[in-house]
């Protein structure tokens, strides 16, 4: 049983914790019994169990609060989110290289740890739960399929993994959303959108979409990458981005 006597909002942690303690391809029965809230049921219990790298073929069961789900431990990467959060990031899906290590962007030559520092949205490298704690810095992403190449992920996916975003944003409310890559926001919301501040919030809330921090993407230097974030942290603090 996982999260009893607990909010409902220090699941994704706690899910992301079993995650960590399976093996690929391991199934486990999930019971979940949370303090039940105004959204808790079992459209809430499989959103989390797929942000924190499980999936689950079939229905879960309710019963008194309890929701119990079948799941199996893919190789993914869990969310790392929370109430309270100062900056949700979005990406896209997770690399290989994440995958295996629990660290998102953690492919060798990607910019993301190196700008985020820079910005001063965390101040330890590669470590997604002290970013959370001590900065609000909470990430996920739209699709939790792992790939070597984001060109893997199909449209339909992107739109699923979208809605499951956008009701995370809508429960959790950080104080904003920045979604790392472009490609990603296209597909699912304004296929002619440019990078910056959107005249459109996410799930309620304001958001900020940048180019891709990938090492590949030739077009962005680091210092255009630093000054983005910097302009998502203002946008999440009520400032001018």
């Amino acid at each position: 049983m996982i999260g009893a006597g607990r909010a409902t909002s220090d699941l994704p942690l706690l899910l992301a914790d079993l995650h960590g303690s399976l093996r690929v391809g391991d199934e486990v029965e999930v019971v979940l019994a949370p303090e039940p809230d105004a959204g808790w049921g079992s459209e809430r219990a499989v959103d989390l169990l797929v942000g924190a790298g499980f999936e689950a073929p079939r229905p879960p069961t309710g019963d008194g609060g309890r929701v119990t789900v079948r799941a199996t431990r893919l190789r993914s990467l869990p969310d790392t989110v929370a109430d309270d959060m100062r900056l949700l990031v979005v990406g896209l899906n997770p690399s290989p290289a994440s995958a295996d290590t629990g660290v998102g962007y953690a492919r060798p030559g990607n910019r993301f740890w190196p700008a985020v520092l820079e910005a001063g949205l965390a101040s330890v490298d590669r470590d997604p739960r002290h970013a959370l704690a001590h900065h609000g810095l909470g990430m996920t992403d739209l699709v939790r399929r792992t790939t070597v190449r984001a060109d893997e992920v199909d449209r339909d996916e992107y739109r699923r993994g979208a809605a499951r975003v956008e009701r995370l944003v809508g429960w959790l409310r950080p104080r904003a959303v920045c979604f790392v890559g472009l490609g990603g926001w296209r597909t699912v919301v304004d296929r002619h959108a440019v990078a910056g501040v959107q005249p459109d919030g996410f799930g309620g809330r304001p958001v900020y979409v940048m180019p891709h921090t990938s090492g590949l993407n030739a077009h962005s230097r680091l210092p255009d990458l630093v000054e983005h974030l910097r302009a998502a942290g203002r946008l999440a603090d009520g400032s001018p981005a």
